[in-house]
């Protein structure tokens, strides 16, 4: 297809799509001659994938560049090159290491991963920006007087681990291995208010039946 069907399909403008060009956020399509190129359905897969992440993520330019140089890099292995995309996107300051509750938080997340035997997410603790924001939010319960350990995180993540799996059945369900690494993307981007918002509607749920509505 010509720039200007890419326009229509994805419903981005001509001017948008150059700006994505330029910025190495979209590949550029099959030159056909000095001044006509031609894309194909991964520039559209694409442009979903970069609309999610600057207008709903509200992901910097900058950043949205670094999250996509690592879903293209064939170089890596598939969980290291999904990780890798996902770490890029912002994510929690550098907690304080000497704050007491961020130590004691730190050492119930070890403890909870140890537990479940998530003997991978233990290895990558160092570098995960994920668990360094499981570290601070659960150092921010603890400065509450909400002191959520081990025990009582344990049945929340086995339920996650569910939310995972299907996760990355779904994922599996597209063809190519930049399509899943991409829907990945989007999906923490666009999906994790859905999840947010069924525990809400859940909670609701669960508290009328146990308690009425009156």
């Amino acid at each position: 297809m010509r720039l200007a069907d890419l326009s229509k399909r994805s419903g981005i403008s001509v001017t948008t799509i150059k700006y994505y060009l330029r910025e190495g956020l979209l590949p550029p399509g099959r030159q056909l001659n000095a001044t006509t190129a031609e894309y194909g359905e991964e520039h559209l897969r694409r442009l979903r994938l970069v609309r999610a992440l600057i207008q709903v993520g509200k992901v910097p330019v900058a950043t949205a560049r670094e999250v996509l140089g690592h879903v293209d890099d064939e170089s890596l292995g598939r969980t290291i090159r999904l990780g890798a995309a996902l770490w890029a996107l912002p994510q929690e300051p550098e907690p304080d290491e000497e704050d007491p509750a961020v130590v004691a938080a730190r050492a119930e997340v070890d403890r909870l991963l140890h537990m479940l035997g998530w003997e991978t997410a233990r290895e990558l603790a160092p570098l995960s920006p994920v668990h360094r924001s499981l570290v601070v939010a659960v150092a921010a319960l603890r400065r509450l007087d909400f002191p959520w350990d081990a025990e009582l995180m344990a049945p929340y993540a086995e339920l996650m681990h569910q939310v995972a799996r299907r996760d990355l059945d779904f994922m599996e369900s597209h063809a190519s291995e930049a399509e899943q690494v991409e829907l990945a993307v989007a999906s923490t981007v666009l999906f994790q208010p859905v999840l947010r918002a069924l525990h809400r509607l859940a909670q609701e749920e669960e508290s009328a039946r146990r308690y009425g509505i009156e």
